[in-house]
């Protein structure tokens, strides 16, 4: 009768154990997602919308000079705001980019690699054809907003993801909850339980 009733303890304790490991896994797998989401939201779609405001910010001031033919800006600034913008496009080809911001981005690159090679025709031009870079300044526009609307839906989906994965932690958890009370009454039968004796 000893032995019956230490397997009945040690087979409690370990279905216990069982269920504790495997709820921490499930709830292991889904803070790694949280995280993951949170870390991609800051890095990947917060810095990426910092580094496209501060990319049309100096293409707008690239504007600016050109419609104001600003000589002053492209003898002094100019240097400045290539290298600026290279910075930018460098950093943001560190951030995750999904296949349509990819496309995207690479148009991106190319008009502005446009723009750099116009910029010289503009100013030996004494800042006259001004239409073929204003084109080209429009074109880079258009690539930033897109991009900046591509950052809020990304991170709208990565909300989604980490709202899911909490939600599964809830769940799981009250399951834990319901499943341990089921398992705590079992256990009690089963210790409390004694066979009569013929």
């Amino acid at each position: 009768m000893a032995f019956y009733n230490n397997v009945k303890w040690v087979l409690g304790i370990l279905v216990v154990f069982l269920l504790i490991v495997a709820t921490n896994l499930i709830d292991r797998n889904n803070f790694v997602r949280v995280r993951e989401s949170v870390e991609t939201l800051y890095e990947d779609r917060l810095i990426a919308n910092d580094l496209l405001f501060e990319l049309a910010k100096t293409v707008q001031e690239n504007e600016i000079a050109v419609h104001l033919s600003d000589t002053s800006f492209f003898r002094k600034q100019k240097e400045k705001a290539n290298t600026d913008i290279q910075r930018f496009i460098s950093r943001y080809e560190q951030t995750k980019l999904t296949k349509e911001e990819r496309l995207l981005f690479d148009n991106l690159k190319m008009n502005i690699q446009t723009i750099l090679k116009l910029e010289p025709e503009f100013i030996n031009s004494r800042f006259k054809n001004k239409n073929e870079i204003l084109h080209q300044i429009s074109l880079v526009k258009e690539n930033l907003y897109d991009l900046t609307k591509i950052q809020l839906n990304e991170g709208s989906r990565q909300m989604s993801i980490s709202k899911q994965a909490i939600d599964t932690v809830e769940l799981f958890t009250q399951i834990e909850i319901y499943f341990l009370a089921f398992l705590a009454i079992l256990i009690q039968i089963i210790v409390m339980y004694k066979p009569k004796e013929s």
